[in-house]
């Protein structure tokens, strides 16, 4: 449930902060499904908000490629229309091209282990809902990202802006092209809301709730 209070402080808050209107600790799912990805979401706006966060959230670090990152989000959160052998290879050709990249960028090759103390990770910091009803809710998603490209390199932060749908099927939140699709359409002629960092003053403008993590 959304709420006017936020979590305190456990550093010096920097002089430019302005707190966050909204702050909301969204539910956990249920369960973890056979891939180790949280599901069983409620049948709540928050639980719809949730199920997106957490298919927006991964790691990348030790063993763990981006391809295993997205083929278990599509396993986990994509609805079973939008699943077919097609899109997976789909999802694993982009995702090999997202693990060059990084490959690229930590000096190793294809083929070779991530530098020591090395990771590429992101997660959900803020969302606003577009559109919702009992079945169906569209979010813009607020995303951090940050990569370190080994032990004693400095780590670099960026945020990102997805837009996402999601739908209602077989008892629990799942992402779908359909949903997402609509969600383009309600978005059209729109101002998109800026990429910017809870205690940003252009956070609340942007309409952002803050997301804490739930107890």
């Amino acid at each position: 449930m959304s709420s006017s209070a936020s979590p305190a402080p456990t550093y010096a808050v920097p002089d430019d902060w302005t707190e966050p209107e909204r702050w909301t600790a969204l539910p956990r799912g249920q369960r973890t499904d056979d891939r180790g990805s949280r599901v069983g979401f409620p049948h709540t706006v928050e639980g719809a908000a949730s199920m997106a966060a957490a298919a927006n959230t991964t790691r990348i670090e030790g063993e763990k490629s981006t391809v295993d990152e997205q083929l278990r989000i599509y396993h986990s959160y994509m609805g079973k229309s939008d699943q077919s052998p097609e899109n997976a290879k789909k999802v694993e050709a982009a995702a090999q091209q997202t693990d060059a990249t990084i490959l690229q960028e930590m000096g190793v090759s294809a083929g070779q282990p991530l530098p020591s103390g090395a990771y590429a990770r992101a997660h959900v910091v803020g969302y606003k809902v577009i559109k919702k009803s009992d079945n169906e809710v569209s979010v813009w998603l607020l995303g951090l990202v940050v990569q370190k490209n080994g032990e004693t390199k400095k780590e670099e932060s960026s945020y990102t802006r997805t837009l996402l749908g999601v739908q209602w099927q077989d008892g629990d939140w799942k992402m779908t092209s359909d949903a997402t699709r609509r969600a383009q359409q309600d978005i059209a002629g729109q101002a998109q809301p800026p990429m910017v960092a809870p205690g940003d003053e252009e956070f609340n403008a942007g309409g952002w709730t803050a997301i804490r993590e739930a107890s």
